[in-house]
């Protein structure tokens, strides 16, 4: 128990020193949001939170976010995504894609390993906040997230 504690620590230590990088204002414009799914290879359930920043450029957002699978073993997943967004025409929704490196921590109760990853993205998200996301995964990331959340307006 005492592992899962410090690699998830260690997750959240590099989501904190990721958003310090963003300056006072940006922070101040930036949304947060709650997100849970399942997860395939590992077979997981998994939650946690992200950050939707104002546009960098038109459309395109950075959106890290912190993951945890649980299951017989933990996994942390500190995720540094870059999104498009494309709204859809008449429709209070758009459509997103994207990328972006991660950071994995995993430990069962005998040992902890840490690695990095790859996420290629999907989504759709509602201009209420609700979103829904599709994630496949290489290297040490896993293989495929479904995600679904909320975007606090």
């Amino acid at each position: 128990m005492n592992k899962y504690c410090r690699s998830g620590k260690k997750a959240l230590f590099l989501l904190v020193i990721m958003l310090s990088f963003s300056t006072g204002s940006a922070m101040a414009q930036m949304r947060l949001g709650l997100r849970a799914g399942g997860t395939v290879n590992p077979e997981q359930f998994h939650f946690g939170a992200h950050v939707i920043s104002d546009p960098l450029i038109e459309n395109f957002t950075f959106r890290p976010n912190l993951e945890v699978g649980v299951s017989k073993f933990v996994v942390v997943a500190a995720n540094f995504e870059f999104v498009y967004s494309i709204q859809v025409k008449n429709k209070p929704f758009s459509v997103y894609a994207g990328l972006g490196p991660s950071v994995i921590v995993a430990a069962d109760s005998n040992n902890a390993d840490a690695g990095g990853g790859l996420n290629i993205l999907f989504g759709m998200e509602h201009k209420n906040g609700f979103m829904g996301e599709m994630k496949v995964g290489a290297i040490d990331s896993p293989d495929l997230k479904i995600t679904i959340g909320y975007t606090f307006q």
